[in-house]
């Protein structure tokens, strides 16, 4: 009873304060924070809230397991969104509320507890080989706007799988003395990365940008960077399915195809999985951290030109 007595004083009623202007104000405060990538996660629950609901506006109280199992159905049902993405949406909507409990906003429930809110694994999918030949031979001289996602594409397999945020923001600066030198977007992890010729045949065919960045992804400093490379990498992935279409593919290609891809062929080559971990920049356990501070920069690289020279 002390408990609780303890858990009423804590707790405010709502107040007026509804869960879309609560949600909007944490998107507000999350851009002041320059967390972009994490205001778009966030203003895209919320949209898909608000167009469940109508736009009908309601308090952190009337959040409860029922409305949220309707909500998860009706997405499942009516829009036909995998497990994964109904998941995103509630596991933001969820922590929204804890943070509405911690300031009091709302009681300490779980309105989620009858929703899926974990992460199915999905089977990666990668192009061979032979593939990515077929996809650099093919004459797309035709359609500029398959060739340059084509390039893209490539230069991100090139890259050892680089991301394609990655590449948007890859500064002319970073490369210099035959290696490109960044910091992943995602991990902050530090790369270090040999130049190629094949790296250099596609710069080289888009000639010197008058930006800082070295691909043709983000043409104009004017504060609309970030949404020029969204509109970038939706346009590339259209068109890449339009490539694998034309190649007869039956991997659907997208950005993430050329990072799988590299991986999987490194390890057909018998490159080891910590040579591979560590040339992608992915984050490991501890144990797994202390083996990959061994490996040498130059077996990485040799384990890169390993794969393109069979290109």
């Amino acid at each position: 009873m002390a408990n609780m007595r303890l858990v009423k004083l804590k707790y405010r009623p709502s107040k007026g304060v509804f869960v879309f202007e609560y949600m909007q104000e944490q998107i507000e405060r999350l851009r002041g924070q320059g967390k972009e990538r994490t205001v778009e996660t966030y203003q895209s629950a919320l949209n898909s809230f608000m167009k469940f609901r109508d736009g009908i506006d309601l308090c952190f109280d009337e959040m409860d397991a029922d409305l949220m199992k309707h909500y998860e159905t009706e997405m499942r049902s009516t829009h036909h969104l995998s497990r994964n993405t109904t998941s995103f949406y509630m596991r933001i909507l969820r922590c929204v509320y804890r943070k509405a409990v911690g300031e009091g906003l709302a009681l300490p429930a779980d309105p989620f507890e009858n929703v899926y809110t974990g992460v199915d694994k999905t089977s990666k999918r990668a192009a061979t080989l032979t593939d990515i030949k077929h996809i650099k031979q093919l004459d797309l001289s035709d359609h500029k706007s398959l060739e340059f996602a084509r390039d893209i594409f490539l230069f991100s397999f090139y890259m050892r799988g680089m991301s394609f945020i990655d590449l948007a923001y890859l500064r002319k600066k970073d490369l210099n003395s035959g290696f490109v030198s960044y910091s992943r977007r995602k991990t902050g992890k530090k790369l270090i990365i040999r130049w190629e010729k094949q790296m250099q045949e596609i710069i080289d065919r888009y000639g010197d940008s008058e930006t800082q960045y070295l691909l043709p992804i983000i043409e104009r400093e004017d504060g609309t960077e970030r949404r020029q490379y969204r509109n970038k990498m939706l346009l590339v992935n259209r068109k890449l399915k339009k490539i694998a279409a034309r190649a007869g593919l039956t991997t659907p290609l997208t950005m993430y195809v050329a990072r799988h891809s590299w991986a999987s062929i490194a390890k057909t080559k018998n490159i080891s999985i910590g040579i591979i971990s560590e040339a992608m920049g992915h984050d490991s356990e501890t144990t797994t951290q202390i083996y990959l501070s061994s490996i040498q920069t130059n077996q990485i690289d040799n384990a890169n030109r390993n794969i393109l020279k069979d290109l």
